[in-house]
């Protein structure tokens, strides 16, 4: 295991040790959640965790789930999730984050909106001091809006690259949408350009996740770090 897993793996702990029995569960996705959502399975297993289910965040996640045996419910069973974990690309001094550098972005956001506490889990690489720095805004937008979109978001600015998969197809979210993503640098009115984003019909949802962290846990070197905000 790398020193950057390490890492991630010692936030992971760190969060899951604020899961109680009895809460429904919201699984994040990435690299980084997949350490929560494995150590989630083996607090169930130990029987350290009862009656605890889980609302995936993503395909991906929802068949290591499966996998790991963690009892699974949709909106349909629940509407209210107690505590989301999840990972972020990109976090700033206020907990704003940029989201969805593995392409899960929309879903992520209807659970961290669907949340009454969002845990984010980070290694200290992902810090920094303004979104935008390090990371583009991901943005998933439907086909037929492709270009136009594209377009509209080099006029505020931004570089956009078209999303690859690893065989450089065009890369598809779990709604088969496409992603662009949108390099602004460092951006200095976040709820300025959330709102542009919103305005757009062709944009389906976009990467920035603005007020939605509670925690963040930032595996270092030197130790662990929680970060948190209050309501």
């Amino acid at each position: 295991m790398s020193s950057q897993d390490e890492l991630k793996q010692q936030a992971a702990a760190r969060a899951v040790e604020m899961i109680e029995s009895g809460m429904v569960v919201g699984l994040g996705s990435g690299s980084t959640a997949k350490f929560a959502v494995q150590q989630i399975a083996a607090r169930i297993k130990s029987g350290e965790l009862e009656n605890i289910v889980g609302i995936p965040s993503s395909i991906q996640t929802e068949n290591l789930a499966r996998d790991l045996e963690i009892p699974l419910v949709s909106f349909e069973q629940k509407q209210q999730i107690d505590v989301t974990i999840d990972g972020a690309d990109e976090v700033d001094p206020d907990l704003n984050l940029i989201k969805g550098g593995g392409g899960a972005l929309l879903r992520e956001k209807v659970v961290a909106q669907a949340s009454r506490r969002n845990i984010i889990i980070v290694d200290d690489s992902k810090i920094s001091p303004r979104l935008g720095t390090n990371w583009a805004v991901p943005i998933e937008v439907i086909d037929f809006a492709r270009q136009v979109e594209e377009k509209f978001l080099k006029s505020l600015g931004a570089s956009v690259i078209i999303r690859s998969a690893a065989d450089g197809s065009s890369f598809r979210t779990d709604q088969n949408n496409l992603i662009l993503d949108a390099d602004f640098g460092q951006i200095t009115d976040l709820e300025k350009l959330a709102a542009r984003l919103e305005g757009r019909a062709g944009v389906v949802e976009h990467g920035l996740f603005l007020g939605m962290a509670r925690d963040v846990i930032v595996a270092a070197a030197d130790g662990i770090r929680h970060l948190s905000r209050e309501d």
